[in-house]
């Protein structure tokens, strides 16, 4: 059997996936396992999401191949949606892709811009799409560490000329998984001004815009100029409308690179189910009624996971978004060896940090995926596993 090639040998190995496994096995002894590790709660969508999606199911014209044009209905509703949040007129046919989860826009986009010696900017830590699509289109994915003392911001200015010379796209992520970082205005213009003078591809993943706490309100790249000249925004609805599994997003901005990702993506897929794209509709339909409350209770869990952490020894940070509390590991000890013996030693599963790149080393995420409770309960049992 032939070996898998370089660009897959060169693959890290995606986060989670042994903690996972060694889960089931202390389940399985009987033992209580709180799991913060995957921002993936438990929580219902808008009813009207289950509603429209049961109906979609019954009408034969939506199970046909929805290819990349899509459902027109879902195209039409996210350009209402960037007018009515964010302010911004963007054109439904040419300037909008539905994507199968933004991931899957995140992870195409290098096929149609980055060739062999080509580099991408890249945050370290940050989520594994960028690294991973980047590595396998034969790129060199260039990774900046994320670090508290510059707000956990990429100094654009620091990166050396060599690899902006060589750089096809810079990936940003605010509000940020995983340190949840958000970015002022100031460094948006930077950026994008950045990528317009070196002409490189802004990415823009935003997949937690709607998650402000305390009045933040999370903005669109495209709020500010030139930033549709630049590059794409990615938008998901997993977080927003707790419809992880439904795999469901957009990219919106710029009409020719959104013309080159529909055309990579018609290479790779036939479009998601338009039954879900018409369930889209009505999540994006519920926004104004439903994800203010929504957002609340991770609001509310935040506040409950800061007090208790801190309570248990931890230096933690309240954030103003993201569902994820980025916690420094105290006394020095390295972040996987500390996830390790928190699952081990007690039943709780926090991602570390290094997992998502050695940006990352010195802190572990915490996800606020479970009942504010047992976020007391595991901010306990960190503190004793923290000695």
């Amino acid at each position: 059997m032939p070996e898998p090639n370089a660009r897959y040998r060169a693959l890290p190995p995606f986060p989670l996936a042994a903690m996972k496994a060694r889960r089931r096995e202390i389940e399985a002894a009987g033992v209580d396992v709180i799991d913060l590790g995957a921002g993936d709660a438990p929580l219902d969508p808008p009813p009207k999401v289950i509603e429209r999606l049961r109906e979609a199911a019954g009408d034969k014209r939506l199970s046909r191949y929805a290819f990349q044009s899509g459902l027109g209905e879902f195209r039409e509703a996210v350009a209402r949606f960037m007018e009515v949040r964010f302010g911004v007129s963007v054109d439904p046919w040419k300037e909008v892709l539905p994507l199968i989860g933004s991931k899957d826009g995140l992870a195409h986009l290098p096929f149609a811009y980055v060739e062999p010696g080509d580099a991408a900017i890249i945050p370290d830590p940050g989520y594994q799409a960028y690294l991973g699509s980047v590595t396998l289109a034969g790129g060199e994915p260039w990774l900046v560490p994320l670090r508290p003392e510059n707000d956990f911001l990429i100094p654009l200015g620091d990166v050396p000329a060599t690899v902006v010379n060589r750089a096809r796209i810079l990936y940003l992520n605010y509000p940020n998984n995983p340190t949840a970082a958000v970015a002022p205005d100031a460094y948006f213009e930077e950026a994008i001004e950045f990528c317009a003078r070196h002409d490189v591809i802004l990415a823009h993943d935003n997949a937690y815009s709607e998650f402000g706490f305390d009045g933040y309100r999370p903005r669109s790249i495209l709020e500010f100029d030139g930033a549709r000249e630049a590059g794409l925004e990615f938008h998901s609805l997993s977080k927003t409308y707790n419809m992880t599994g439904w795999r469901l997003g957009w990219a919106v901005g710029n009409a020719d690179i959104i013309g080159a990702l529909t055309k990579v993506k018609t290479f790779m897929d036939t479009g998601q189910y338009m039954g879900i794209q018409a369930a889209g509709v009505a999540a994006l339909e519920s926004w104004a009624d439903w994800v203010p409350d929504n957002i609340a209770v991770f609001e509310g869990r935040r506040d409950r996971a800061v007090d208790a952490l801190s309570t248990a020894g931890f230096d933690v940070t309240s954030p103003k978004s993201t569902m994820y509390l980025w916690v420094p590991v105290p006394g020095g000890e390295a972040s996987e060896a500390f996830a390790e013996r928190a699952l081990e030693e007690e039943g709780v599963i926090v991602l570390p940090g290094a997992s998502l790149g050695a940006g990352g080393e010195g802190f572990f995420r915490v996800a606020l995926t479970v009942e504010e409770d047992r976020l007391a309960e595991a901010a306990r049992r960190l503190g004793r596993a923290a000695g």
